[in-house]
């Protein structure tokens, strides 16, 4: 009886395994055929300075990226600088074409892309970068500061794998401390869905830093605006010991 219940339990964890395999997006399946590991598309909505400097770091490790604006033939400069991996497009074009989509735009604005794109990021893993500024981004920023931005930006960005990342460092530093010498700069990230935080993992090392798992959403604001880790350059090792984890 014990050895047909352990096959039963072993058969029913192989077809859970097998179902979860041929659900799992695109983004989370990026290992090719011969065990390398595949670039990624990743769609960039707001090419400011964040997501510029982002673009140009994932062009660098190989990925292909397409980055977008409300304007896209402004952004042509920084595609043409970037090589064959990178094109423009609108937020919608960005939306579609990325395995993985970043969200690096005023906080303001990140119920209205809810809102437009709700259809195309609709379980993608969505990486956000904003911070919300009371003084630029008006009421909205208050209580998003006040439940944390993991747990805001859900609400915000429905229906996508969400990860808060690359919002506690400078655009300054993003250029300058990627890829440096020594032990590299820890980058917090959270999130409630392991495979989006996988790539969310490996897109921080691809740009140059080292990932520190917080946990799940409600725990990103312990590096949200105001938080002492907020844009300090600390080592993955530092950041863990300042947040006590």
């Amino acid at each position: 009886m014990a050895k047909r219940m352990a096959r039963v339990l072993v058969v029913s964890w192989v077809c859970i395994g097998l179902s979860l395999a041929a659900e799992a997006p695109a983004a989370a399946s990026t290992v090719a055929q011969g065990g390398a590991v595949r670039p990624l598309r990743i769609g960039i909505i707001g090419a400011g300075k964040i997501g510029g400097t982002l673009a140009t770091l994932w062009v660098q490790a190989g990925h292909e990226v397409l980055v977008s604006s409300r304007h896209p033939a402004e952004l042509q400069g920084l595609a043409q600088s970037l090589g064959p991996k990178a094109r423009v497009g609108t937020p919608r074009e960005a939306a579609v074409f990325g395995d993985v989509v970043l969200v690096s735009v005023p906080y303001g604005a990140l119920p209205q892309i809810g809102r437009e794109l709700a259809k195309e990021l609709k379980g993608k893993v969505v990486l956000d970068t904003g911070n919300p500024y009371p003084q630029r981004d008006g009421e909205m920023a208050l209580e998003a500061r006040r439940k944390g931005t993991g747990v805001a930006s859900a609400e915000f960005l429905p229906g996508v794998r969400l990860v808060r990342a690359f919002n506690a460092i400078s655009h300054h530093a993003l250029r300058s401390e990627a890829h440096r010498a020594g032990e590299a700069v820890g980058i917090p990230i959270a999130g409630d869905d392991a495979q989006a935080l996988a790539v969310a993992t490996r897109l921080v090392k691809d740009a140059g830093f080292d990932p520190v798992v917080v946990g799940p959403l409600g725990r990103a604001k312990t590096f949200d605006v105001g938080s002492p880790v907020y844009t300090q350059l600390l080592t993955a090792r530092e950041l863990r010991a300042r947040l006590g984890l």
